[in-house]
C-alpha cells in the first residue's frame, strides 16, 4: 500500500473524547481517493459511490501525525475500487481500514464513463509519452 498524504492531528480535528474525530478522518479519506482516483482516470468529474464497512481499530490524538494509504483493487468499465488503510506515522499502528471504496467517472450529464483504464499509471510516465 502507498502512503500518499499526511495529517497533523489538531484541535479543531478532534471530538469530545479528545481524540480524532471519525468524522474529519472519514472526510481526509474520501478526498484522498477522490484526488487519487481523478489522477488515475483522468476525469475531474470523479466522484465516491461506495464505501464498505469502515473498521475503527485505534485512535489518534492532537500533536500525532496519521499517513492515509491507498491501494487499487480493481478497474472497472467506468469506476476504480480501492482499498484504505490510514496509520499513525511514528508508531505504524492502524488506526482505521476500508476493504472497499468505489469511485466513477461521469461524462458532461452525470453518467458513467467508460475511462478505458486497466491498471495503475503514473504522471511522470504519461509526461514522457508525449
Amino acid at each position: 500500500m502507498n502512503f500518499h498524504t499526511r495529517k497533523w492531528i489538531k484541535p479543531q480535528d478532534l471530538n469530545p473524547n479528545q481524540t480524532l474525530f471519525g468524522g474529519r478522518l472519514l472526510e481526509w479519506i474520501d478526498e484522498e481517493c477522490a484526488l487519487y482516483s481523478i489522477i488515475q482516470l483522468e476525469n475531474p468529474k470523479t466522484v465516491t459511490k461506495y464505501m464498505s464497512e469502515i473498521d475503527f481499530r485505534s485512535s489518534a490524538k492532537q500533536g500525532d501525525i496519521i499517513e492515509i494509504g491507498i491501494e487499487v483493487v480493481k478497474f472497472g468499465s467506468a469506476s476504480l475500487t480501492l482499498k484504505c488503510e490510514v496509520r499513525n506515522k511514528m508508531t505504524r499502528e492502524t488506526i482505521i481500514t476500508v476493504d472497499k471504496i468505489v469511485m466513477v467517472a461521469l461524462d458532461e450529464n452525470g453518467k458513467p464513463k467508460p475511462h478505458g483504464k486497466t491498471k495503475v499509471e503514473f504522471v511522470k510516465d504519461r509526461l514522457e509519452d508525449k
